[in-house]
């Protein structure tokens, strides 16, 4: 039974984008436009060119940002507040969501690789402001992303995350290797479940999910 899986936890440890809302919100579809206009005006590339190395990027290396770093020297600061500069109106406060996660015992904490403050805006939307006691983006890690385990290194060290006690919710199954490998309770939090051995759970509802750990 989950609420048994779970009892060792102490620290609860959330992706953003995807998982603290739901994928039908379609808030990354906003941000992908951005990241190819950005690439486009970066690279002096047409947009399907700048549309094919956006998701080259992403494959290769974890996000596009790593890839415009190591391929093209690409400063980061700028792009990521371009990147993030997207309309939130159509997010909804989750009550529900925001019960479930004041409830879990020990330190909670949102790890993105988006960046903080786009996080914090996201948080407000939802109605979850409040109820972490650390949010950390990519520029926590050096501008290092998930998956990389360098990346969850250097966070999970910022924070003090002793991983043995620690679970990770993320709705990007390759983000959850290193976290199993670290030592972590894993869920993935997805509208369809994918069968691995790092995977020791998934949920399509994390409010429904949280609700049975209580």
């Amino acid at each position: 039974m989950p609420k048994q899986a779970f009892s060792h936890v102490s620290t609860w440890v959330f992706d953003l984008d995807n998982t603290l809302y739901p994928p039908k919100c379609r808030l990354f579809d906003q941000i992908e436009v951005r990241m190819t206009d950005y690439v486009m005006n970066a690279l002096g590339v047409d947009q399907p060119r700048a549309d094919q190395l956006r998701k080259q990027y992403w494959a290769q290396y974890g996000t596009t940002l790593a890839g415009l770093m190591r391929e093209h020297d690409v400063d980061p600061a700028p792009y990521l507040v371009d990147v993030h500069d997207i309309s939130l109106d159509h997010l909804e406060t989750d009550h529900a969501l925001a019960s479930e996660i004041r409830a879990l015992p020990g330190r909670r904490i949102v790890y993105t690789n988006g960046t903080a403050p786009y996080a914090e805006r996201v948080l407000e939307a939802r109605g979850l402001n409040g109820l972490f006691d650390a949010v950390y983006g990519v520029e926590h890690a050096g501008f290092l992303p998930k998956p990389e385990k360098a990346a969850f290194e250097a966070v999970f060290e910022l924070d003090g995350v002793t991983t043995q006690t620690a679970a990770m919710f993320e709705d990007e199954q390759r983000n959850l290797m290193v976290p199993h490998e670290m030592g972590m309770k894993t869920v993935h939090v997805a509208p369809d479940p994918h069968e691995a051995d790092h995977i020791h759970h998934h949920t399509d509802d994390l409010s429904a999910f949280l609700r049975k750990l209580s």
